[in-house]
């Protein structure tokens, strides 16, 4: 049976949704994202979306991995978030075109609110549509494919002190999940993974970089996904020529389909599952973090009062707060190998009756404004560590 599919309209975006049941979420199925093409000029993330598509629905059926895949996840495909950039394309060039910015000549990727830094710039129709959409759907992981470099980037790409610019990097409380990502989508690009591969460019070891350590930015997507809607999303790189020629494309497909299949597969990391108060009922907007790396805008259950945390293998203490009631303390271990398809589930029942009239059932977001502005200079995410080492030996021993 081909999955189901829908179009929905977002002004003059539109996105894919391939899965079971695409037009209305299920409890337990977790959310992922592609998005594509926000510069207009940087055309080989659309292209390869266009043929991800493909391949997942005819594939679907025939292929186990993708019938499983499609089976336990609702993925979303947005290729191109800029068309009227695209469409302005008229001389394709491999640095920069007219096409980068939307009809307004605005950058997108430097076109949403900051939690580092004011970033007043008139917000534009597309970048209103995506943060609209983020509020809409309960997204876990997610990448936006871009062009220029070759390179799986991950977060921060703007920061303070406390998150470790003194050191000339900016690292979220996530870091060891980010760089597994990171290292994740790259390992299986040949060309990305050996880091040096544009010539002109950086050389990035393994093909990973943190943002800001390559170059900060303000009001990039990236960062407001993982701060405001509690989505982990990287930045991939995906060709040293912004807007290759035709005949090149079934070259970047044939480099890129593993990766991307792969990357959609990290979903079903860590731990999932609902809370609950006494009586079974499912509580909304409780605040759901690990000890040790508590987000700047706390992340909080969903309408259904389902959780989702991105982790690594490993033992962890889950904290859930609900208004007026002491922390709840659960320990969890996340075991070392594949769930087959799945997070680890474990719900999570409160030992009282939840008011619900008084939790909203929508997810409140913390203030557009930037958040990190305030802290300290000192973080533990600063700390030195042997992130990407212990990334390394994790897919030795587990992929």
């Amino acid at each position: 049976m081909a999955p189901s599919q829908s179009t929905a309209t977002i002004t003059n975006l539109w996105v894919l949704v391939v899965g079971r049941f695409p037009k209305e979420h299920r409890v337990g199925i977790p959310e992922f994202k592609y998005v594509a093409n926000m510069h207009g000029d940087e055309t080989v993330g659309r292209e390869l979306l266009l043929h991800l598509i493909d391949y997942l629905v005819t594939n679907d059926g025939k292929a186990p991995e993708i019938t499983r895949l499609i089976n336990s996840t609702r993925i979303h495909i947005m290729p191109s978030m800029n068309p009227d950039g695209f469409e302005a394309v008229k001389k394709p060039d491999c640095f920069y075109s007219n096409g980068r910015e939307n009809n307004n000549y605005y950058d997108l990727n430097r076109n949403f609110p900051d939690a580092f830094e004011s970033n007043n710039v008139s917000r534009q129709p597309e970048t209103v549509a995506v943060m609209e959409w983020l509020k809409t759907e309960t997204f876990v992981l997610s990448a936006n494919l871009h062009g220029g470099a070759l390179v799986a980037s991950y977060p921060f790409d703007n920061g303070v002190p406390a998150t470790g610019t003194l050191h000339s990097r900016s690292l979220t409380p996530d870091d060891d999940v980010f760089q597994y990502l990171a290292h994740t989508y790259a390992s299986k690009n040949a060309n990305m993974k050996k880091g040096d591969h544009c010539k002109n460019k950086m050389n990035f070891p393994n093909g990973i970089t943190n943002g800001y350590s390559w170059y900060p930015l303000k009001g990039g997507m990236q960062d407001y996904n993982y701060i405001w809607a509690q989505c982990f999303e990287i930045t991939l790189e995906l060709s040293c020529c912004k807007y290759p020629p035709e005949e090149k494309l079934p070259f970047f497909w044939n480099f890129n389909k593993a990766s991307l299949i792969e990357y959609i597969k990290q979903v079903h990391l860590g731990v999932k599952g609902q809370v609950f108060d006494q009586n079974g009922n499912p509580l909304p907007n409780a605040i759901v973090e690990v000890q040790d790396r508590k987000h700047i805008c706390p992340y909080r259950t969903n309408k259904f009062g389902e959780y989702y945390l991105l982790l690594l293998p490993g033992s962890y203490i889950i904290n859930v707060t609900v208004p007026g009631h002491s922390p709840h303390l659960t320990k969890v271990i996340i075991p070392g190998k594949s769930q087959n398809f799945s997070a680890l589930k474990m719900d999570i029942l409160l030992p009282f009756r939840g008011q619900l009239d008084s939790i909203p059932e929508s997810n409140p977001s913390c203030p557009m404004t930037p958040l990190y502005s305030d802290l300290p200079s000192h973080s533990a995410a600063t700390k030195p560590g042997l992130f990407l080492f212990l990334v390394t030996l994790f897919h030795l021993l587990f992929k």
